[in-house]
């Protein structure tokens, strides 16, 4: 089961997100709030079984605005995965949200079954980005990021990467042992100057060593 919370400061925008949410079967909306401060309560809530493992999260809002709540609800609980869903996908927006920690971005305008598997993507360690948040990406890369070397092999583990394979997988696809993934993936981060497969990710479409997803 997947525990949501909907963050939006549109009770109508929010009521059609929770909806759709809600007849996922295996989906469970453990909370709503409109304004940034009332997601970082409920971020950490006194019964565990509603903290939410995804945070859907808007970015334009009264009081504490989208981008210091994913900051914040990150500094309560680590663990929780935040995905920005909202209607800005201007370069700016897009690498500031990816920057204060959120795991994805979509738009909006996004079809309500790319919403729910950008939700399963961000639950399971993927960044699911919309297009529009990939170009947004892929324009700002050589801006703010320095050349990247990988060899042949690092590349090859970075793709597999990039389409969400475990390391398992990748070793599998490469006739390489799980623990030599692991081993390139440690190269990786460090050539990219990442902690986690998330950021690897991001990096690599924002430099673009992987093309954004489809």
């Amino acid at each position: 089961m997947i525990r949501l919370l909907v963050v939006d400061d549109h009770a109508l925008v929010r009521a059609g997100l929770v909806h759709l949410l809600t007849s996922v079967p295996d989906f469970r909306v453990v909370g709503e709030a409109g304004d940034g401060r009332a997601a970082v309560a409920k971020v950490t809530p006194a019964d565990p079984d509603d903290e939410p493992d995804v945070v859907l999260m808007d970015l334009s809002m009264p009081g504490m605005d989208g981008l210091a709540a994913t900051r914040a609800v990150l500094a309560a609980a680590p663990r929780t995965r935040v995905l920005a869903l909202t209607s800005f996908d201007d370069q700016a927006r897009v690498l500031a949200m990816l920057d204060a920690g959120a795991c994805g971005y979509l738009v909006k305008d996004a079809k309500p079954e790319e919403i729910v598997d950008a939700v399963r993507a961000a639950h399971r360690g993927d960044a699911p980005l919309s297009l529009a948040a990939s170009t947004a990406l892929v324009r700002a890369r050589a801006a703010r990021n320095p050349e990247v070397t990988l060899t042949a092999r690092e590349h090859d583990v970075l793709r597999r990467l990039a389409e969400g394979l475990s390391n398992q997988a990748i070793g599998t696809e490469l006739s390489i042992s799980e623990a030599t993934v692991k081993a390139h993936l440690t190269q990786i981060y460090q050539a990219l100057q990442v902690s986690d497969r998330t950021s690897a990710v991001v990096k690599a479409i924002q430099l673009g060593l992987v093309p954004p997803p489809e």
